[in-house]
């Protein structure tokens, strides 16, 4: 199934901010539980992705929800400050008081916002990311071509993603934890059916090869794509011309 496919498909939820709204208390703690806590060690090698951040530089944290990946691009780069955008209040919320409890309102802006229409001028960041948010983007590639717009020249952009292992011996059972344990578990810890959504979302994810090539249509160069823990994850890096 290509990126084609609309994510608001009729047989599952939207993605949407209210979708997220709805589970945005739950949503750090059934993270670390559903992945085993490896969204962490993928988020640390998103970090090293953005590049060499100086003093000063402004990072754009696309689908930040509850603000993990901006809190920890401030304590990756001192003097570094951070917008993070997302369309669920309700995460966004959630996010502020860590802002507040770790004392990084001067240094962390979280504003709600649509990722297919920035409201920032071009090259205005040194790097932007986003994590385990594009597959909820209705349009991928007005996202990318944002994210490149508002880059500038040199910067990178980084995107972590959940994907659908296709190939290796473990595969099947990294298969059996997307389709069966993730949604089941979600709902039945959460009390919220939109994790089934997360399952389905994934499936209807491009291909590793196929998303690599929708960020270079969209004006990215030196495209990295790194497969992450059985392929249940990629990274993928590309730099702005």
């Amino acid at each position: 199934m290509t990126d084609s496919t609309p994510i608001s498909n009729p047989h599952f939820s939207d993605g949407s901010g209210l979708m997220f709204d709805r589970i945005a208390k739950r949503y750090d703690f059934m993270n670390r539980l559903i992945s085993f806590g490896l969204d962490k060690g993928w988020r640390k090698k998103l970090l090293r992705q953005l590049g060499t951040l100086q003093a000063g530089d402004q990072v754009l944290d696309l689908a930040t929800g509850t603000g993990d990946v901006a809190l920890a691009i401030c304590d990756h780069a001192p003097g570094v400050s951070v917008i993070g955008v997302d369309p669920s209040e309700g995460m966004l919320a959630v996010g502020r008081k860590k802002v507040i409890q770790e004392s990084l309102e001067a240094r962390v802006s979280l504003e709600t916002g649509d990722a297919q229409k920035l409201p920032f001028e071009d090259n205005q960041f040194a790097a932007s990311c986003i994590s385990f948010g594009i597959r909820n983007v209705p349009d991928r590639r007005k996202g990318l071509s944002e994210m490149a717009r508002t880059t500038r020249p040199g910067g990178k952009v980084v995107i972590l993603e959940l994907s659908e292992p296709e190939k290796g011996m473990l595969a099947p059972f990294a298969r059996f934890h997307i389709h069966h344990v993730v949604p089941n578990l979600g709902a039945f810890l959460s009390g919220a059916s939109e994790y089934r959504y997360l399952q389905k979302s994934i499936e209807a994810f491009p291909s590793a090869d196929q998303f690599g090539q929708m960020m270079a249509s969209c004006g990215l160069v030196d495209i990295q794509i790194q497969k992450l823990t059985l392929g249940t994850a990629h990274l993928y890096t590309g730099t702005v011309v």
